[in-house]
């Protein structure tokens, strides 16, 4: 079936008139004429008859109509649904984080990315680092949010977000807090551990190795982030932690830092995405704002 033809019986039917549709349409008279009977030659079947002055729609011409204009009103839903998307509009954005940007890096930036996009579906999904790279690899994740420095595997490109410094924090009624001590002295004072493999513990373990300080002693050792923020508070020992984990805690009295001027590290947090594989428009999107937020 001949659209353009189509589309102008549809714009006669509208009209109740050929010459007011060729008015609207900036077509001459006979160009529409000619292209409603190719339409009723194609179809065999009358569309049209006089009415007076204008024309009216025949029974087949009023079944045509109705179809004509749903499909041409679906036509254009296509094209305003496919626009959205286009520009970010419309979509999904699907993350993967590990513990510390899913909680104290991503939800500012998310909500503000969010505003004004009610058909983008956001999803957030905490994981370790390991299993945020194969969700991205899996094709299951757009992008992932990754901290600890951790190499990422082939195919994956890494784009560093920023640098979070890592602090000694202890109870504000402790001994050291506030006070600036060397890490000989600090690793005589019982300390909340995290679990063997953890990359905190990691790097902790490598400066008392690399300052030949011997092993900090062990108050507690806690398997997450939550848990170790939660023994300090109770007393439990000092924890080598990322800054933004107590950035809250810091503010308001619960934890205080001990300063370890032969300590320096820091917990990179990078972006990562499939090499040479385009985001969708939204997630291209929400990409960049969190780069310039966050970066």
């Amino acid at each position: 079936m001949n659209l353009h033809a189509l589309r102008l019986f549809c714009a006669v039917a509208e009209a109740g008139s050929v010459t007011r549709a060729a008015e609207r349409l900036r077509i001459s008279q006979p160009a529409v004429t000619s292209q409603i009977k190719k339409l009723e030659a194609e179809l065999g079947l009358p569309l049209l008859e006089a009415d007076g002055r204008g024309v009216r729609l025949t029974e087949a011409g009023r079944l045509l109509a109705e179809r004509a204009m749903r499909l041409f009103s679906l036509e254009t839903d296509i094209e305003r649904t496919l626009a959205e998307y286009r520009e970010g509009k419309s979509g999904s954005v699907r993350i993967a984080a590990t513990w510390l940007p899913a909680n104290h890096l991503l939800p500012g930036p998310l909500a503000a990315f969010k505003a004004g996009r009610d058909q983008v579906e956001l999803s957030l999904t905490t994981v370790n680092s390991k299993a945020a790279f194969e969700l991205l690899l899996r094709c299951e994740a757009d992008f992932a949010v990754v901290g600890g420095g951790r190499p990422a595997p082939a195919g994956l490109a890494c784009t560093p977000l920023l640098e979070d410094e890592m602090l000694f924090a202890a109870p504000a009624g402790h001994p050291l807090a506030g006070r600036s001590v060397p890490l000989a002295e600090v690793v005589r004072h019982p300390f909340v551990l995290r679990e063997e493999g953890s990359s905190t513990r990691e790097k902790l373990l490598a400066c008392c190795r690399t300052l030949n300080t011997g092993l900090p002693r062990v108050g507690l050792t806690v398997s997450g982030p939550y848990e170790t923020l939660r023994a300090v508070k109770a007393g439990c020992g000092i924890a080598f932690v990322s800054a933004l984990e107590v950035r809250d805690e810091l503010a308001r009295g619960e934890l205080a830092v001990i300063h370890v001027p032969d300590v320096h590290a820091v917990n990179p947090i990078a972006l990562y995405t499939r090499q040479d594989e385009p985001l969708s428009p939204a997630a291209r999107q929400c990409l960049d704002h969190i780069l310039a937020v966050v970066a």
